[in-house]
């Protein structure tokens, strides 16, 4: 029997669905991993904090990672913070995924 490896403490299940917690740095020049801040995951993103642009890059780039539909990504907290909270509906262990690629 195959046990799924511990999450992170930057992801939890809630219901079907995993939630990830984030620490989202919009404006860089490419888009990835930048390790762990307040046991949330750091991500740079290339995109700017405007016009909701840096939180379609963000679940675009977290759809292509996790090889999902964007529609099964939801923005549940953080619109206009650094800070967000992303449901995610159709993935296992996407820990395993974000953290094996660390930059699209």
């Amino acid at each position: 029997m195959r046990s799924e490896p511990a999450p992170p403490v930057w992801a939890r299940r809630d219901g079907d669905a995993w939630l990830l917690d984030l620490h989202v740095q919009p404006g860089a020049r490419t888009t990835g991993i930048a390790g762990v801040h307040g046991g949330r995951l750091k991500l740079k993103i290339a995109a700017p904090p405007v016009d909701n642009k840096a939180n379609e890059h963000l679940l675009a780039w977290l759809a292509a990672v996790l090889g999902v539909a964007k529609s099964t990504l939801h923005l549940v907290r953080g619109e206009t913070s650094r800070q967000k909270t992303v449901a995610v509906r159709g993935v296992d262990a996407p820990w395993t995924l974000i953290e094996n690629d660390s930059k699209i």
